[in-house]
C-alpha cells in the first residue's frame, strides 16, 4: 500500500489532525534545539491529542480537537476493558501514553518538585516514545507494517535547516566549506519526501551529473545514508543519513 504523508492522518478531522502533528513536530524542533524542558512538555500534549485519536477510533466518531481527560492514568487503563478493537489501540498506545505522560508530569517538567531536572535522557525517551506513538497510529488506521508506518512518521516531521536559503522553488547551501556529501545531506534533511537528482543538482549547483553519482550518490547509498533510485532518479535521506544531517547541524 502506497500512502503519501498527506494521507497518513486524514482520516482525522482537520483540527486533531493538526493537534497530533503540531505537536510532535513541536518535540522534534526543540530536540534539535537542545531545549530539554519544552520537548518533554509537548510530549503532554501529544498525549492528549493521540488519546483523543483513539477513544475516537474505539467509539467509530472522531472529535474536532483533542482534550484532555480529567486523569490520564485512569483514562488509559480503562481503555483496557474495551472490546472489538486492536491490541495496540486498547492496550499498547494507552500504557505508552502513561509512561510519556509520567515524564511530562513527574520529572521536573510540568511542575516543580520533580525527582530531576529536564534533560537530554528524559527528553530523548520522550522523542521515540513520540514517533513509535505516531507510527503506531498511521499503522492501526492505515494497515501498515511497523516499517512502513516509521517511514511515514520521518516524512511527517518539519525541518528547519539552517544555512538553507530556499525562496520556495529552489534552495541553496549558504555554509561554506562544507563537501558535497555534507551540502547534499543539508538540503535533503530539509525535505519531506524525495527529492529529483537533477533538481539535487541544481539546488547543489554541482555541474557534473555523472561525477556526483560516481563520488556522492553511490557511496552515500552504499553506507545507507540516502536511497538513491537510479531508475527514478530520485534521492531520499535514510534514518542514519537523518542523524548524521542533524549532527552535522548541531556541529556547525
Amino acid at each position: 500500500m502506497n500512502i503519501t504523508p498527506v494521507a497518513a492522518l486524514a482520516a482525522l478531522p482537520e483540527g486533531l489532525r493538526d493537534d497530533v502533528i503540531d505537536s510532535f513536530n513541536y518535540i522534534v524542533r526543540n530536540y534539535r534545539e537542545h531545549r530539554w524542558e519544552p520537548a518533554e512538555l509537548n510530549g503532554g500534549k501529544l498525549c492528549e491529542a493521540v488519546y483523543t485519536v483513539i477513544t475516537g477510533y474505539i467509539d467509530g466518531q472522531y472529535a474536532d480537537r483533542s482534550s484532555k481527560p480529567r486523569n490520564m492514568v485512569s483514562a488509559c487503563q480503562a481503555l483496557e476493558q474495551k472490546t472489538g478493537v486492536p491490541r495496540a489501540v486498547r492496550i499498547q498506545i494507552p500504557r505508552m501514553l502513561i509512561a510519556l505522560y509520567e515524564i511530562r508530569n513527574n520529572r521536573g517538567v510540568g511542575h516543580a518538585g520533580g525527582d530531576v531536572n529536564p534533560n537530554l535522557m528524559d527528553a530523548t525517551a520522550v522523542l521515540y516514545m513520540s514517533k513509535w506513538l505516531l507510527a503506531e497510529l498511521i499503522r492501526v488506521l492505515h494497515g501498515l507494517t511497523t516499517e512502513q508506518a516509521s517511514g511515514l512518521v520521518e516524512t511527517l516531521i518539519e525541518r528547519e535547516v539552517p544555512h538553507i536559503w530556499t525562496d520556495g522553488s529552489k534552495k541553496r547551501v549558504l555554509k561554506s566549506g562544507l563537501t558535497w556529501k555534507q551540502k547534499m545531506l543539508l538540503v535533503l534533511l530539509s525535505e519531506n519526501e524525495a527529492v529529483g537528482e537533477q533538481e539535487l543538482l541544481s539546488w547543489l549547483e554541482h555541474s557534473n551529473a555523472s561525477r556526483f553519482r560516481r563520488d556522492v550518490l553511490r557511496p552515500a547509498h552504499k553506507e545507507k545514508m540516502i536511497e538513491f533510485d537510479e531508475r527514478d532518479s530520485t534521492v531520499r535521506l535514510l534514518p542514519p543519513g537523518i542523524a548524521e544531517a542533524e549532527d552535522l547541524v548541531n556541529s556547525i
